[in-house]
């Protein structure tokens, strides 16, 4: 990477006390005057903090100049001959798993992608190399199972590859059948596990009503 950007790492050797006094002076700095009243509920929130706090308050430090003369931290970096960047980001390659949707495809950037159908539920990794226009989703062994060309981040569209679209139309198609549908009005009575769970969670309420005829004609003479 730093080969890439034309930059030079120089590591801090050991029992080289000046020069590590140097950087540990800035942890220092970093953990008195930003990190005691850090308030941030995830990493993301934690490093824009980290760089407002860097280019106002770290840029804002008193230093010496080349003649002596009293500069800041900011002014001496505006001073200091860069190379422009590269034209093209670092090679890196971004890897995130998803899950695959009842529709047969994985969400990424805004729009769904199209994997082979049968996978609804299963996780699979989407693997987008910086710098280029494509997607490719592999399986948990590693095996590709599409590549994409990127869409536009945010569009809402969905792409399905020639092959994922056929074997998705002839796995919908072979699910269809000509057999008789289920009787809706079939006389289906509750075995014995639904009338033992029934009696369980009513108790003395979920018992059969007993009509005594006695009793009932004696109703009806008296109301007679």
């Amino acid at each position: 990477m730093a080969k890439h950007y034309g930059a030079i790492v120089e590591p801090c050797p050991p029992r080289r006390g000046n020069r590590k006094g140097s950087v540990e002076s800035s942890v220092r700095f970093c953990s008195g005057r930003w990190w005691r009243t850090l308030v941030a509920k995830d990493p993301e929130s934690a490093q824009i903090s980290l760089d407002r706090f860097l280019a106002t308050t770290g840029d804002a430090r008193g230093r010496r100049g080349p003649g002596g003369e009293r500069t800041t931290v900011g002014a001496l970096a505006d001073t200091e001959p860069l190379m422009a960047l590269p034209w093209a980001p670092y090679p890196a390659t971004i890897c995130d798993e998803r899950t695959v949707a009842d529709n047969a495809t994985v969400a990424f950037r805004g729009n769904r992608y199209s994997v082979p159908p049968g996978l609804s539920g299963s996780v699979l990794e989407v693997r987008h190399r910086l710098g280029t226009q494509t997607l490719e989703v592999h399986g948990a062994s590693g095996a590709l199972v599409g590549r994409h060309v990127l869409a536009p981040a945010g569009s809402g569209i969905v792409q399905r590859l020639p092959e994922h679209r056929a074997a998705l139309e002839t796995a919908v198609l072979a699910a269809f059948t000509t057999a008789r549908p289920c009787d809706r009005k079939a006389n289906r009575p509750p075995g014995p596990e639904a009338l033992a769970e029934a009696a369980r969670l009513l108790g003395s309420d979920g018992r059969d009503v007993v009509v005594d005829l006695a009793a009932y004609a004696e109703l009806v003479e008296v109301t007679a």
